[in-house]
């Protein structure tokens, strides 16, 4: 166990929605949020709720967020005691954890160790397989040979998914149905890894197809103890980026749920895993809940756990990462209150999904009771180029999911955007598609609802930040 840090002083290595999260959420802790910016994103409404801010660099992500050196420099000048890096960007990176910690500063996440065991999909995999977690058949690190790679597809059997071994987000991942297939696939997919994770090394996976797509989120102390905050489910997705999240997963028994949380509270705990992560998991009737991937994080939909379990999940994070036991941070029972359903805005073409990127002229989000909107843009605001083009998050929460979905459905209608295009459009056909309501959810929906309106999705988002 290492020792406790006292954090007084929070850097947010990061921007947008998630830095205006960890900022409210240390202010609810008593404790002072530095934030950085870029240069493009000096003008951005949730600065103003800092305690002070720094520029880091110009807008390109590698000049500001991603230089960890400026970010570093940052909290020594600004006499920071902790760095909280978000989602995206630093937040998984091993390195950088390392080097916060060597610096003397509390890095707001899990340990160095588990960024980097299980951020290395094949070496996750290893480790939950030792521990028994079901899961699909899957290859070693691939070579670069396109020949050598077709031999190993064709041992294993079609299909397969093509995924970057260090990625995450569903970035770089590339389905392989037949032997023809494999080259393309294979350049296409190390282009991307290469790009997005500065690492272009893939492997396989038996690909299961139409699955659900099922998270469990859990907190845990520097102590030995993991606990489970229920699970979501993130199926709805478009060309493998998550669209809309909702809590509870519906349609899945509750003991069969439950069978599996325990058994991961006993494999993270056994281990030693600290602080947050969500164990990703794919789920249908026949196969039952398979292994996918653990991100080291806080997820960008943690907001729907919080709404069903009434638990602050970031300012949890902050507390365990200090250093403070689990039976400090959570109450004894985790209830789970309603149905919460969220979905993502972007700045992008209903139509094409491309980024649309402007200034925001008009940005009135729906406010309401059981509504909560999570943003780092206002009236005026600039959307650039230079990151992911997400502008909002908005969450509804009703007693049931139908009410749930009606919810979110009038807030989306009442969301006024002018100067860019958004995907308010896109989000509306899935909230009134027949198989959504009923609840017969599965990763291929979100493309599904599309090709019903004659649209068909074919430009990959962004790498998320």
């Amino acid at each position: 166990m290492r020792s406790p840090h006292t954090v007084r002083r929070i850097l947010v290595a990061n921007r947008g929605a998630v830095a205006a999260r960890v900022i409210r959420a240390a202010h609810k802790l008593g404790l002072e949020a530095v934030a950085v910016h870029s240069t493009a994103d000096a003008d951005l409404p949730y600065l103003k709720d800092a305690d002070a801010t720094v520029c880091i660099g110009e807008g390109p992500a590698l000049q500001s967020y991603l230089n960890q050196d400026a970010v570093l420099r940052a909290a020594k000048e600004c006499g920071a005691d902790a760095i909280h890096p978000g989602y995206g960007f630093l937040s998984e990176n091993a390195q950088f954890a390392e080097t916060v910690e060597a610096a003397g500063l509390c890095f707001i996440g899990p340990s160095p160790r588990w960024i980097r065991e299980l951020g290395h999909k094949t070496a996750a995999r290893a480790l939950m397989q030792q521990h028994g977690m079901p899961m699909t058949q899957s290859s070693a690190l691939l070579p670069d040979d396109a020949d050598a790679v077709t031999a190993i597809a064709d041992a294993m059997g079609y299909p397969l998914m093509l995924k970057p071994a260090n990625g995450g987000g569903g970035i770089g991942m590339v389905p392989v149905r037949h032997r023809d297939e494999v080259a393309g696939a294979l350049r296409q997919a190390q282009s991307t890894a290469a790009k997005a994770f500065g690492n272009a090394q893939l492997y396989f996976e038996t690909l299961i197809d139409k699955p659900r797509h099922i998270e469990f989120q859990f907190l845990a102390d520097r102590h030995g103890r993991a606990r489970c905050l229920h699970e979501r489910d993130c199926s709805v997705q478009r060309r493998n980026q998550k669209v809309v999240e909702e809590a509870t997963a519906p349609g899945i028994a509750r003991d069969e749920v439950e069978r599996m949380a325990r058994r991961l509270e006993t494999i993270l705990s056994g281990i030693g895993y600290d602080v947050i992560g969500t164990v990703e998991m794919l789920y249908t009737p026949a196969t039952g809940f398979t292994f996918l991937e653990v991100n080291t994080r806080l997820q960008v939909e943690h907001a729907v756990t919080e709404e069903v379990t009434g638990i602050d999940i970031v300012a949890a994070q902050i507390r365990l990462a200090a250093g403070e036991p689990l039976a400090q941070v959570l109450p004894e029972r985790i209830g789970c209150s309603g149905h919460a359903i969220e979905a993502r805005i972007y700045a992008e073409d209903p139509v094409r999904f491309f980024p649309s990127p402007g200034v925001m002229n008009r940005f009135q989000p729906p406010a309401g009771e059981g509504l909560r909107v999570e943003t780092g843009y206002g009236e005026g605001a600039r959307t650039s180029t230079f990151y992911d083009p997400m502008i909002a998050k908005v969450i509804a929460h009703a007693p049931d999911r139908a009410a749930a979905i009606a919810k979110l459905r009038g807030a989306l209608e009442s969301f006024h955007v002018n100067g860019v295009k958004t995907n308010i459009p896109f989000v509306l056909r899935i909230l009134d598609d027949e198989d959504f309501a009923a609840g017969r959810l599965h990763t291929q929906l979100g493309a599904a609802i599309a090709a019903k309106a004659s649209v068909a999705p074919t430009q990959a988002a962004p790498v998320a930040a």
